[in-house]
């Protein structure tokens, strides 16, 4: 199969910030990497938080501390979908599952999705805590979140 330039989809900044060390210069990311950076920082940003962008972001954050019940679940993700559309033109037909009981007050987003440019799938996972621990209660260090596909969690 030839090499596709993949370059119309995009080039921009890590998230989280992060600098090389080498060359000082800000980390940066291309193609289908900054689709699932977007889509995350979608999910991260609460609506309203950017004074200058109020409708980017979602509303996931107000589902904090909701019943787990499938009515519930059904919206939050219906929700989701519809935001991650209308902020993300790169990608189509957004497919989102979850998964509870893995642990304690832990949901587990599955998102995949189709880049609309090259027709390609793509997923990310997304872990969503309903009942935030504060860190002096919780054993050991902090978890720090790094974007995982759903082949990288099966392993």
């Amino acid at each position: 199969m030839p090499d596709i330039d993949k370059s119309f989809l995009g080039k921009g900044m890590k998230f989280p910030p992060q600098i090389n060390p080498a060359t000082g210069r800000f980390v940066t990311v291309s193609e289908e990497e900054s689709i699932k950076e977007s889509i995350y920082l979608i999910l991260m940003t609460q609506r309203t938080e950017r004074p200058l962008r109020p409708d980017f972001g979602s509303n996931i954050m107000s589902y904090t501390f909701m019943d787990q019940n499938v009515t519930q679940l059904t919206m939050v993700t219906r929700t989701l979908k519809e935001q991650i559309l209308s902020q993300e033109p790169r990608i189509s037909e957004v497919q989102i599952t979850y998964q509870s009981g893995a642990r304690e007050g832990v949901l587990v987003f599955n998102i995949s999705y189709t880049i609309a440019s090259t027709n390609t799938r793509d997923n990310l996972v997304f872990p969503f805590y309903l009942n935030v621990v504060s860190e002096q209660e919780e054993e050991g260090e902090p978890e720090v979140y790094e974007p995982q596909t759903v082949e990288e969690i099966g392993n």
